[in-house]
């Protein structure tokens, strides 16, 4: 698919069903998730972090974030989104030029957060988050072509506002123009459908917590339009380093070694994965 097709198909997802979308952090884990079946990727801001030996949470730049897209983008031919965390500022011209940007190299959508890159997280005010989103919304539709909007309402992850509150911004960020809304990790299913009903438009699950209880036909059941997996993976893949070396070094074993994949079955993934992204 060429750039045109992989916004419109991306646009299409959003539209009806339930997908999954696989976060990548570097261009081998998008290869390997894009030759595993994925319909579309999302960049993962604390997965690529862990690639360049930082934390999660506002340590890499918008330049940094952009370039990493953009390789994300080249790797496969599948649609890509970007995770953006608060889109690198705080001023809502400032996140416009975010999605700007984000289009020019290439992504065809891309999430916004509501929470402050200063210690102890906390969220915007209510006013302020909005307008974000309504300066984000607008330039994604001064673009001329599909590109999806996700608006983020983090408060119940970080432990700064309550499931009441998350539901009051998503309410507001719909009316503001995004396309997909989002709260991570609400307490329960019960909660998730709370969310669901809440707003008209799609919105966006994270499969941790006690939401991985559920299956993919399950979500699809609730009417989750998008499942994100976040981090996870990539964790996933850092908890194998940390039992890896713990037997290595500590208890001399090298045992743990025959879960590795091995490298021609690694190979084929990442040439099938490549595809073609002309």
């Amino acid at each position: 698919m060429n750039l045109a097709e992989r916004h419109q198909r991306f646009h299409d997802l959003h539209q009806s069903g339930c997908f999954v979308i696989p976060n990548p952090w570097d261009m081998g884990s998008a290869r390997m998730m894009a030759s595993a079946g994925a319909a579309a990727l999302a960049t993962t801001s604390a997965g690529f972090a862990f690639t360049l030996g930082r934390p999660d949470m506002g340590r890499v730049t918008r330049e940094e974030s952009l370039k990493h897209a953009e390789d994300i983008v080249r790797a496969t031919p599948l649609p890509v989104s970007g995770d953006f965390e608060n889109g690198f500022a705080d001023a809502p011209d400032d996140v416009a030029e975010t999605i700007r940007l984000a289009a020019e190299v290439g992504l065809s959508g891309c999430s916004i957060e509501d929470t402050q890159m200063v210690d102890g997280n906390p969220a915007y005010a209510f006013d302020l988050a909005v307008e974000r989103i309504r300066a984000a919304a607008d330039a994604a539709r001064s673009l001329g072509r599909p590109f999806i909007l996700c608006a983020r309402a983090d408060g119940v992850m970080n432990g700064v506002y309550d499931l009441d509150e998350a539901i009051r911004r998503i309410q507001a960020f719909e009316k503001a123009g995004a396309d997909l809304l989002y709260v991570p990790v609400p307490p329960g299913v019960e909660e998730l459908k709370r969310v669901l009903a809440s707003v008209s438009k799609p919105v966006n699950a994270l499969a941790a917590g006690p939401l991985r209880q559920l299956t993919v036909p399950q979500f699809a059941d609730i009417g989750v339009r998008r499942i994100s997996l976040g981090s996870t993976i990539a964790r996933v893949t850092h908890a194998a380093i940390a039992e890896q070396m713990d037997a290595i070094l500590k208890d001399g074993s090298f045992a743990k070694l025959s879960a590795a994949i091995s490298g021609d079955t690694v190979n084929r993934m990442l040439t099938a994965g490549a595809g073609d992204t002309d």
